[in-house]
């Protein structure tokens, strides 16, 4: 390495908060006294974000006897014998950091599997872990990554990460995981004590208390319980780094993470938090959700401070946001220094195949507008649980809609307020400066398939109630309606700058990989839906969650002689769960009613809506498990592997029995041209997802 790019690697060695370690071109056993006591490494190993030539390593070492520092050495090595090790560091660990260690290792070769380990002064090291580099942007073999998001220790099993671990130990070296990018709620900030628990179950699972706040905070009518202090936050990734499987995941794949929303707080934006109880300013919450996440996670992201070792954190108070820019974002400086104590948005390239764009929906986002006080009015005395999709547009696109010309009422039904939104700025998930920077990117990409990695499902969840049986009660409106509002799939404005941006400026292979649904979804990626113009600019999928409970669950917990059970679920005949909503966002209203009545699928199939949803072309609303992408020059598989509901952890080496495994493949399309998905279901049975 030379002195300029020594430099440049201390440059980000310190930008990241990590120690430097350089690979070199000799190899030479260990000279390390090692012995293993992961007991003394309670939160394992870990490695994250690898480039062509270096990658950034993890661990933690706590000493309980009143020293505010020790030092460890780390050590890489291209087998797992520690015979050829090729580099090594010492690293300072501070308690200030929690006693985490970051470590950035450079000068490694590109597509690479390596192992490497730390070692603390008495020679008691961690367990040993696995990571691989990324092949360099011009290497064309085909590459292949996961993706997860949304496990929830205290709700479930893991049992989808021993899945992966298996499949992955004993596939070819070829078909390997390279990386596992994970779209967020990698921890929940909201837990339950055993007083908050009814009967200690909810729906069939059984809850379990792994973490305790000192003190934490009491909300929703004492439904749950949130952190209060960085110590808090801390607690939540011992405990969720404690669970073997993740651990196990952690030890052998690099990971790419970026936080949802429970990384800091359930319904927050920017640095706000809200419980349904008003909005709370939490600047002083949202900089030890960030610290927490920086410590804990080895990801290339951006912080204030310049040491090496600790975050950093900036000096805020919790004071109300009452002045905001044109795009939503809270001028009030408290507000700012807690967003920008964490840049989270950046990108990955992987091979000639694979540019990762990831961005943060959460630090820059406006007010959510489907949640406005204003809105009430409209929903008084409604018994149903969806809303006009037109309403959702007018709610969402504010001065812009129809190019700003709005309406100056809004309606449904015979019911109308004014319209709170005709003069304020449509709403913004990325915020503009992040905006800026992914389109950006997104124009300039040179890899085949240009693949946007968030945390939130981007697909639109219609119904179609015009068809609702007359014992449901009549639909007041002529148009589709909306089963969700908190995601990409009623962000109609701005999803339709991205989508335009991907068609104006020719790009191909363009596909969305998220999660936060705890359902899978595989579709086109459309701006619009009929009547109006389909016009699909590229590829969309959903994950389903690593364990937290989903909105099937729910209603198939629920209340069993609602009317609106045949829409959701179809139990009557079988008395099975066969969750039918997965017909009512695919099919329509009669092709859910039918099945749920009769219990004859293609009888029901052939009362399905064309019209509904187009761009849809699977979707499992009771799906866990993980999603597996493999791309080169031609085409891009997506598999979704599905696992059995993750009630408890499973003993079996693979986890546990699959439900099913469906591959969703794409050829590469030219620019103009609508992609085209073949489905092909592997293994088990899909049910009602097709």
């Amino acid at each position: 390495m030379s002195t300029m790019e020594r430099r440049e690697f201390l440059k980000l060695a310190a930008a990241l908060g990590a120690v430097l370690a350089s690979g070199c071109s000799s190899e030479a056993p260990s000279a390390r006294a090692w012995v293993e006591r992961r007991d003394l490494y309670p939160q394992g190993v870990a490695s994250g974000d690898p480039d062509a030539g270096s990658v950034l390593l993890w661990t933690r070492r706590p000493f309980v006897d009143g020293r505010e520092r020790a030092r460890l050495v780390v050590e890489v090595a291209e087998d797992a014998a520690f015979a050829r090790v090729v580099a090594n560091a010492e690293c300072e660990i501070l308690a200030a950091a929690d006693w985490t260690c970051r470590v950035l290792v450079v000068d490694l070769k590109p597509a690479r599997e390596y192992w490497y380990r730390f070692v603390d002064e008495d020679g008691f090291g961690s367990r040993i872990g696995r990571t691989m580099t990324a092949p360099a942007p011009d290497d064309p073999r085909p590459a292949r990554f996961a993706f997860v998001s949304c496990q929830n220790i205290c709700e479930g099993a893991q049992n989808a990460y021993r899945r992966m671990i298996y499949e992955d130990e004993r596939a070819p070296e070829a078909e390997r995981i390279g990386f596992v990018l994970h779209l967020g709620d990698f921890i929940y900030e909201v837990i339950q004590n055993p007083d908050q628990v009814k009967d200690g179950h909810r729906y069939d699972r059984l809850i379990k208390f792994p973490v305790r706040f000192n003190p934490g905070k009491a909300v929703a009518n004492n439904q749950f319980q949130v952190p209060t202090s960085l110590e808090d936050y801390r607690a939540l990734y011992h405990a969720y780094l404690m669970d073997p499987e993740i651990q196990d995941a952690r030890a052998r794949f690099p990971f790419v993470p970026i936080w949802d929303n429970h990384e800091f707080s359930w319904k927050a934006w920017q640095s706000v938090q809200d419980f349904g109880e008003g909005m709370v300013p939490a600047q002083s919450l949202k900089v030890a959700a960030n610290q927490a996440w920086f410590e804990y996670q080895p990801a290339r992201v951006t912080r204030q401070g310049v040491s090496l070792a600790t975050f950093a954190a900036p000096v805020v108070v919790d004071a109300p946001i009452n002045e905001f820019d044109e795009h939503g974002l809270g001028l009030e400086p408290n507000n700012l220094a807690a967003i920008d104590s964490l840049i989270a948005y950046r990108a990955l390239r992987w091979g000639k195949h694979i540019d990762l764009l990831i961005t943060d929906q959460r630090s820059f986002r406006s007010r959510d507008p489907a949640t406005r006080e204003e809105l009430g009015p409209l929903f008084e005395g409604v018994p149903f649980s969806f809303y006009p999709e037109a309403l959702a547009m007018h709610i969402d696109s504010g001065r812009e809609f129809a190019g700003g010309r709005p309406p100056e009422v809004l309606t449904y039904g015979d019911k109308s307020i004014p319209n709170f939104r005709a003069n304020e700025p449509a709403q913004t998930y990325l915020g503009a400066k992040q905006k800026a920077w992914f389109l950006d990117r997104l124009r300039g990409t040179t890899a085949t398939w240009k693949i946007w990695g968030n945390s939130l499902g981007a697909l639109d969840s219609r119904i179609d109630p015009v068809h609702l049986p007359e014992a449901m009660g009549k639909w007041p409106e002529s148009g589709f309606a909306m089963m969700n509002s908190s995601d990409w799939g009623t962000a109609y404005h701005e999803r339709g700058e991205i989508y335009d941006t991907v068609r104006d400026a020719g790009v191909t292979g363009f596909a969305i990989v998220s999660g936060d649904r705890h359902s899978f979804w595989a579709g086109l990626a459309a701006k619009t839906l009929p009547p109006a113009a389909f016009e699909p600019v590229g590829l969309s999928f959903v994950v389903g969650s690593i364990s937290s409970p989903g909105m099937a669950e729910s209603y198939e917990h629920g209340n069993k002689a609602s009317p609106f059970r045949t829409l959701f679920m179809a139990d009557a005949q079988t008395g099975s769960a066969k969750h039918a909503m997965n017909l009512l966002l695919r099919h329509g209203v009669q092709c859910a009613v039918s099945y749920s009545t009769n219990g004859d699928l293609a009888a029901a199939h052939a009362l399905s809506n064309p019209d509904l949803a187009p761009h849809l072309r699977f979707v499992d609303m009771a799906g866990h498990g993980y999603a597996t992408v493999r791309v080169d020059a031609e085409t891009m598989q997506t598999d979704f592997v599905c696992i059995e509901r993750p009630l408890e952890r499973r003993e079996e080496p693979d986890g546990g029995p699959l439900r099913y495994r469906v591959r969703h493949e794409v050829t590469i399309w030219r620019a103009g041209e609508q992609p085209v998905i073949r489905q092909t279901v592997l293994e088990g049975d899909v049910g009602l997802a097709i």
